[in-house]
């Protein structure tokens, strides 16, 4: 182990003082994890990010879910069925869900959940007053006469039927998204917007503590419905978030190595990435007996994009608006040299499209990307009438202070091919919003996927997409027609060659630069088991199990 470790672990020391090992409290199991994002919300009306995905998914279950392939599968409907016209979903629930117990209900007790609780959760999805975010989610629904004017309709207690406008491939999938949990009205009515701070769900963890910017506890939920055999889920006693927000994660990261985590998600600090990870990816010699590495492909896709609208002052006249200086860029970078020595070989060069490994419409052989070809961008750069680079202003990209080594590096080599480039770093909330109202030419963004459709992804390009979705401004009816015509193609062969077909329009215009897709990494102590996650980075607790501590 190198020096700069020991030193880092001394520095560290000092700062944290000593803490005593968890895991295991009174004969009770704890898992304990750290939350460098913070959390603003427990209400799965809210849940807009990676971070209230993971806490909420613990509290809350819906209509189906996923499981570790993302293949759909049954949670609280039992079974469904959709008509011919691919218009009305229906679906039959269980009879053993109970949400959590609180004081409102009679007894004490959590009442049992019917369908006409997930009528009301989902009215609030498209309630003005409640400003959800998953609000876009609601678009396609019918609320006309034939549903009551609601779109959902509770046949009984246990039969729910769900009516859409037109015929949607990625409904059911979007129906595994958090925003679609079942609430009880009653607690909701209750708490108001501070159901965010009071969740009562279904799930396998019901809700116990939260002190902000400290800790956040679950307990076991002794009444939850899931089995793992003969076994009733979950099997921990309780779950233990901590909310450490040191920018390289050092301080976590000595927190896991120390015992006092059982799990580290992503790659390690900077300083440690090449003590724990040869450039393939792979633990070194001095982890691998150590901790436990869960790696598999995430649907994220990590990318520079520029801004097109050449109606905007910024983008006028600039050099940087012509396709060609777009694709030079592109054949500039080495992707594989950017994961191999920058990200020590987590994640995959995105020398395809922009829809990452991992989607069902994935294919490298139909859509056609940028390998690293510095001739070829010599090339186009002369093409452009800009040969070597010549007669090209700087070109500033908006980054963020996240990884920031990569960009550097991107800086590096586009300087070899004559394409000069500044830095223009901005806390992630201000770039966020730069962005989004096209205050930026060239920035960096990645996009994670929120349900297993290339939709999600492709969407980014459409020109009508809601909430400022398009970052970029594309504008192609080409583009568009195809993604109208893909929304309610229901055969999932054409849907697909219909993705592929855009994807390479988005990449023969250079719209912007997929740099890599990258992987969900977990690590866990050795004496944890039964994590589960998934392409969509879920983080599934219900079946770990933690054995003694190490000695």
């Amino acid at each position: 182990m190198s020096n700069k470790f020991f030193v880092l672990i001394f520095l560290l020391l000092g700062v944290l003082g000593c803490s005593s090992p968890g895991g295991s409290h009174e004969g009770k199991t704890v898992f304990r994890y750290n939350e460098p994002g913070g959390i603003v919300s427990l209400d799965p009306a809210y849940a807009g990010s990676v971070e209230g995905m993971w806490v909420m998914g613990q509290l809350f279950n819906g209509l189906v879910q996923l499981d570790k392939n993302l293949e759909l599968e049954p949670s609280i409907a039992k079974s469904w069925e959709i008509d011919a016209d691919g218009l009305i979903y229906t679906f039959h629930l269980r009879d053993d869900v109970f949400f959590h117990d609180h004081e409102l209900f009679s007894g004490g007790k959590g009442r049992k959940v019917v369908a006409s609780d997930f009528v009301n959760s989902y009215f609030r999805l498209s309630d003005i007053e409640v400003a959800s975010t998953g609000s876009w989610l609601m678009k396609n629904i019918d609320n006309s006469e034939k549903s009551n004017n609601l779109g959902f309709v509770a046949v009984d207690d246990s039969t729910l039927q769900i009516f859409l406008k037109q015929p949607s491939p990625s409904f059911l999938p979007k129906l595994t998204m958090v925003y679609f949990s079942v609430v009880p009205y009653e607690i909701v009515e209750h708490y108001g917007k501070d159901f965010r701070r009071h969740p009562i769900g279904t799930g396998p963890f019901k809700f116990k503590i939260w002190k902000d910017g400290v800790k956040m506890v679950f307990v076991k939920n002794e009444n939850y419905f899931e089995f793992d055999g003969k076994n009733r889920l979950p099997y921990l006693d309780a779950v233990s978030i901590s909310f450490s927000t040191d920018p390289q994660r050092n301080l976590e990261f000595l927190e896991f190595l120390k015992g006092n985590l059982d799990c580290y998600a992503g790659q390690p600090p900077p300083s440690l990435k090449d003590e724990v990870f040869y450039s393939n990816g792979e633990l070194t010699e001095e982890y691998k007996d150590k901790v436990k590495l869960e790696k598999q492909t995430w649907l994220k896709t990590d990318y520079l994009g520029f801004l097109l609208d050449e109606e905007m002052a910024i983008v006028k006249g600039s050099p940087y608006s012509i396709k060609e200086v777009r694709q030079a860029i592109s054949y500039g970078i080495d992707r594989n040299e950017l994961i191999k020595h920058i990200r020590g070989g987590i994640g995959y060069p995105a020398n395809s499209g922009f829809v990452p490994r991992g989607m069902p419409s994935y294919n490298e052989d139909k859509v056609i990307g940028y390998e690293f070809d510095p001739e070829k961008s010599q090339a186009l750069l002369r093409e452009a009438g800009f040969p070597q680079g010549d007669g090209l202003p700087v070109l500033e990209l908006g980054i963020t202070m996240t990884e920031k080594e990569i960009y550097e590096y991107i800086q590096g080599q586009l300087s070899n091919i004559g394409i000069t480039v500044k830095l223009v770093v901005s806390p992630v909330a201000i770039h966020r919003q730069m962005r989004s109202t096209s205050k930026l030419n060239f920035f960096q963004r990645n996009w994670v996927g929120d349900y297993r459709d290339a939709e999600n992804f492709l969407g980014l390009f459409y020109s009508s997409s809601p909430n400022g979705l398009n970052n970029t401004r594309f504008n192609n009816a080409e583009f568009d027609k195809l993604f109208d015509d893909a929304k309610n193609e229901l055969n999932d062969s054409i849907r697909h060659t219909m993705y592929q077909q855009m994807d390479n329009i988005i990449m023969e215009e250079a719209a912007v630069i997929p740099l890599f897709y990258d992987e969900v990494i977990f690590l866990t102590r050795t004496n944890v088991s039964g994590l589960e996650t998934n392409a969509l980075k879920s983080l599934v607790l219900k079946r770990v199990q933690i054995k003694n501590e190490q000695p």
